[in-house]
């Protein structure tokens, strides 16, 4: 199972992005779990500066703006 955090104030983007993740993996038949992270405290310790940010099993992968469907899925993937 992948461990996946999506960073971000709780905006719309932030919603789509975590809502993104859950779809890329049901297409791949993977099992994540989504936690979304809110605390700017914690977002800036993740190095995340623009959101929403994405972090797969401890791995910052994204960050700013909405992700590539296909990027998303083959950070998911790997």
């Amino acid at each position: 199972m992948k461990s996946v955090k999506v960073y971000g104030p709780g905006c719309k983007r932030c919603e789509a992005t975590a809502e993104m993740v859950r779809e890329a993996a049901a297409q791949l038949g993977l099992e994540v779990t989504v936690e979304k992270v809110t605390d700017p405290k914690a977002i800036a310790m993740a190095g995340v500066m623009s959101t929403p940010g994405i972090a797969i099993d401890g791995r910052l992968v994204h960050a700013g703006g909405l992700p590539d469907a296909g990027k998303l899925a083959g950070w998911l993937a790997a």
